[in-house]
């Protein structure tokens, strides 16, 4: 899939969805607006510590579940605080790599940046995964996908200035816009992962298949019945027996309606 495939895909499903996504993103940016106001005070910077890995994940809940047809719920946005401690720790590990690798140049703090984007993703959809797992395989995931992630993120360049004329208003669409898209992009990652160990193993494994939340499961197609109907069965032919003629050889001419001709009198 290109770029243009996952923001089609995105585009699709946030059709209705405009307004909660708009509101979600206004009520998230408020939030950490105003941690990172108060980043000055001790409680400020601790505020946007504790909070902003539950909001992260809680983001990246919303618009998954956006990206599996499913009807984004305002309520959503805090589900990240079900699992608070492995958001927490999550955060600050990706927030430590990132920074470590952009001290030796800035160029490596982005590359690190795109290889632990997935992880939101990874513990949503995994929330007993430890957040050290998330991460590893988050890298793993994204091996030989950054570059196709970074054009992705590219082609909202367009839309990034508009939110630059629109002094910021637009950013309250754009960025779900943007984030859905990359939910879409995780959701074909998952597919390439299924596709390579089902090839792999030469059936699909057990516990290959895409992972879902409980929200998205209303997204499969209902089963269909297969078991045919026993009326549908066709039943075999009976033929019956001729009746017998009179004992003295002159009985009746044989009913000429059985081959759907008119006998002659």
């Amino acid at each position: 899939m290109l770029a243009r495939d996952f923001r089609h895909a995105a585009w699709e499903h946030l059709r209705g969805n405009w307004g909660t996504m708009a509101l979600c993103t206004l009520i998230l940016s408020l939030i950490m607006g105003a941690c990172g106001a108060m980043t000055i005070f001790v409680v400020g910077g601790l505020a946007g510590i504790l909070l902003g890995g539950a909001m992260l994940l809680g983001f990246a809940t919303l618009t998954l579940t956006t990206a599996r047809g499913v009807a984004p719920r305002l309520e959503q946005l805090f589900d990240g605080f079900r699992n608070f401690t492995s958001a927490l720790v999550l955060n600050i590990l990706i927030w430590i790599f990132v920074l470590l690798w952009s001290i030796l140049f800035i160029i490596p703090g982005i590359v690190m940046s795109y290889a632990y984007s997935m992880s939101w993703f990874i513990l949503a959809d995994n929330p007993d995964m430890p957040a050290t797992e998330a991460r590893k395989r988050s890298i793993a995931m994204m091996r030989g996908n950054k570059w196709r992630l970074f054009c992705l993120d590219f082609s909202f360049i367009g839309w990034m200035l508009l939110c630059v004329l629109t002094l910021g208003i637009l950013t309250f669409w754009i960025m779900p816009y943007v984030q859905t898209a990359r939910a879409e992009f995780y959701q074909d990652l998952l597919a390439r992962e299924y596709a390579a160990r089902t090839a792999m193993n030469g059936q699909p494994p057990q516990d290959a298949a895409p992972e879902q939340d409980t929200a998205a499961e209303q997204y499969a197609a209902p089963e269909q019945d297969t078991a045919p109907a026993a009326a549908e069965q066709d039943a075999p032919a009976q033929i019956e027996a001729p009746a017998a003629g009179p004992t003295d050889g002159t009985g009746p001419e044989p009913d000429d309606k059985a081959d759907g001709t008119d006998g002659a009198q």
